[in-house]
């Protein structure tokens, strides 16, 4: 048993010494790679379950290099528009100008896996620079969708997780060469979702010049919504629509699992001491 609670506990301190706790681990997930680019997109991508958004049942999205997710079309649209203008349904955990094209600069991954017996799909914009081809600046951020078909069919979560959030506009947008933006009318970043009609919401802070940087009013990285985790921001869709805010999410295997590892950390810890 002690072997055991030793391993857990090894594994948990080692996900949170890679990233803040808010980052979710994607060890074991099938990931696949966006290559190195600038505004680039996948085709649609298979999620690994069936989601109700908006009263549209889907399985696939678009993998935008950009920050963020959509699903009837590709976006390669760099300087972010508010989302609560725009027509196109899309779910943005940080739609800005991201350019992973430097070879220092992380790239955006995708993939599938299974948590605590649930479906999820995860994307990882880890380390990345920003345009044009800079990295003295990097964010690093990530988006689940998991399946929640246990509470109704197709309901689920989808997550903002955050560790670090350096830069928050790109030079084509009107940001500086440090990556930071200068005038609020040249389109810093913004987080949210919308559905292309009347349903939208963005994060306080959106829009805003420097606020969602680490140390930032609006923080992300010390921020969070539905959780007591620093950095991480859930929302629940129940029968296509998103929750208000403060409906905090169901219990969950997933969230449960975590949990309990950073428990025997903590319980192994307090036995050294």
């Amino acid at each position: 048993m002690r072997s055991i609670i030793r391993a857990l506990a090894i594994s948990a301190v080692a996900v949170s010494a890679a990233h803040a706790q808010a980052i979710r681990s994607t060890g074991g997930f099938s990931m696949n790679t966006l290559a190195r680019n600038d505004d680039g997109s996948t085709g649609l991508v298979n999620v690994g379950f069936t989601f109700n958004l908006f009263g549209l049942s889907r399985n696939q999205v678009y993998v935008n290099n950009n920050g963020n997710i959509t699903f009837s079309q590709a976006l390669g649209t760099f300087t972010p528009r508010p989302i609560a203008n725009g027509n196109l349904a899309i779910i943005a955990p940080f739609w800005a100008d991201v350019d992973t094209r430097n070879p220092a600069s992380g790239v955006t991954r995708y993939g599938t896996g299974t948590v605590g017996g649930r479906n999820v799909f995860a994307v990882d914009w880890i380390d990345v620079g920003y345009f044009s081809n800079q990295v003295n600046r990097l964010n690093s951020f990530q988006l689940w969708l998991v399946d929640r078909s246990d509470i109704g069919a197709g309901d689920f979560d989808f997550e903002f997780n955050y560790d670090k959030i350096q830069w928050d506009t790109g030079e084509a947008s009107g940001g500086t060469a440090n990556g930071l933006c200068a005038d609020p009318s040249s389109g810093p970043a913004r987080a949210g979702w919308a559905n292309g009609l009347a349903a939208t919401f963005e994060l306080a802070g959106s829009g805003a010049c420097n606020a969602f940087l680490d140390g930032g009013p609006n923080s992300l990285v010390a921020g969070s919504l539905n959780s007591d985790v620093a950095g991480r921001y859930v929302f629940s869709v129940r029968n296509g629509v998103v929750q208000p805010p403060n409906v905090v999410p169901e219990p969950s295997t997933y969230v449960l699992m975590a949990t309990g590892l950073a428990g025997l950390a903590a319980l192994q810890r307090r036995r050294r001491a």
